[in-house]
């Protein structure tokens, strides 16, 4: 098994836009990811999750601290650290056979064994029959399903999701919330999701970060693994309710803190 612990530490990330001021958007994060955890990060607009997100896939150039994966220093994008986007990012000229192909082409794996692989992500994600298919022709969560299986092609360690879930209707991302579970108990990963849901972070992660308002900070780490439990299993639960009530408090508070800076 690929190591997989991640370590932030004494991260911080300073936006320089042409014009204007330069944002300080993450100051001082440590925080240390388990292997095969479900992380969630959470906080209000703007907190900088997705910058940190970035910055753990090396999208972003580490600018103070240290991010490392198994003990190696991040410094770029690699295959064991997969994303997944808020918009999909699939290509409409492709059908969800050719998108799924398309990392493994990159691996240069032959032939059969690609097209092996493409059809097995297929049915994990159950869409068969849609082989054929262009993403103009599929629902929102048909498209998620897509580009999760794209990016599982290429077998990462790490998954990176970047609200995956966000722009879709509440039905399909309960759906999806189902889906992501039973993908990740047949391929275990390490997997750090972005949210600005508190229900889904307590409903999906094994803990949660919860981040400052600008610049981002962790504000607490909230276990809400629930004995291993996971999902519909605990929904219901009075344990559930509790954790996302405390939650939603910590992100309340942050959230018009950030509000108050904004105002002149």
């Amino acid at each position: 098994m690929t190591a997989t612990g991640i370590s932030f530490r004494g991260v911080s990330h300073t936006y320089r836009p042409p014009r204007g001021q330069p944002v300080l958007a993450l100051q001082d994060v440590s925080l240390e990811v388990r292997e095969r955890e479900f992380l969630a990060l959470l906080g209000p607009s703007g907190c900088g999750k997705s910058t940190l997100l970035y910055l753990l896939g090396g999208f972003l150039p580490v600018e103070t601290g240290e991010i490392t994966v198994a003990a190696k220093r991040v410094a770029g994008p690699g295959p064991d650290r997969g994303i997944v986007f808020q918009n999909f990012a699939l290509y409409p000229w492709k059908t969800v056979r050719q998108n799924i192909l398309y990392g493994l082409e990159k691996q240069r794996l032959p032939r059969a064994e690609r097209e092996r692989r493409a059809q097995e992500l297929v049915e994990l994600v159950h869409l068969r029959g849609f082989e054929n298919s262009y993403p103009a022709q599929l629902s929102g969560g048909m498209k998620q399903r897509v580009a999760i299986a794209r990016t599982l092609a290429v077998d990462p360690a790490i998954l990176l999701m970047d609200e995956p879930f966000g722009a879709l209707d509440a039905q399909t991302r309960a759906l999806m919330h189902e889906e992501l579970l039973a993908i990740i108990r047949r391929r275990p990963k390490t997997v750090v999701f972005v949210t600005h849901d508190v229900r889904e972070a307590v409903y999906l992660a094994d803990r949660v970060a919860v981040m400052s308002a600008r610049p981002g900070r962790i504000k607490e780490i909230v276990d809400t693994s629930f004995a291993g439990e996971r999902g519909a299993e605990i929904a219901g639960t009075h344990a559930f309710a509790e954790k996302v009530e405390h939650i939603w408090g910590l992100v309340r508070n942050e959230a018009i803190l950030a509000q108050e800076r904004r105002e002149p």
